[in-house]
């Protein structure tokens, strides 16, 4: 008689165990968190993560940056997925997903065929 009700114990604790992780995967499913995390590439290979909210402008990402890196803003690019990125942009407007990788590159003009 007790074997029986050790059993029936534990299935309903494994029953509860199930209920309480299927909340908890519905639960990270429905609300995404606020933030994102990026990590920005410069050409000579170092990596910079950063963690901002997901409306804010990538101008304060790039501002962050430059400063970090000793650059200046107006002479470097940044690119995702080839594409060349604007200060107002947001990781939501162009549905940037958490761990995605930005490209920094110093912008160049111009320059000269050799003869």
């Amino acid at each position: 008689m007790l074997k029986k009700r050790i059993g029936r114990g534990k299935k309903q604790l494994e029953k509860a165990i199930e209920k309480m992780s299927n909340v908890e995967d519905r639960n990270s499913v429905t609300t995404p968190s606020p933030y994102i995390h990026l990590k920005v590439k410069g050409q000579n290979g170092n990596e910079v993560y950063y963690k901002i909210k997901r409306g804010v402008q990538l101008r304060k990402l790039m501002n962050a940056y430059c400063v970090r890196q000793s650059l200046q803003l107006d002479t470097t690019v940044f690119l995702f997925d080839g594409r060349l990125l604007r200060p107002e942009q947001t990781p939501n407007e162009l549905k940037l997903e958490d761990g995605d990788e930005i490209d920094a590159m110093l912008h160049q003009t111009g320059g000269v065929v050799a003869s």
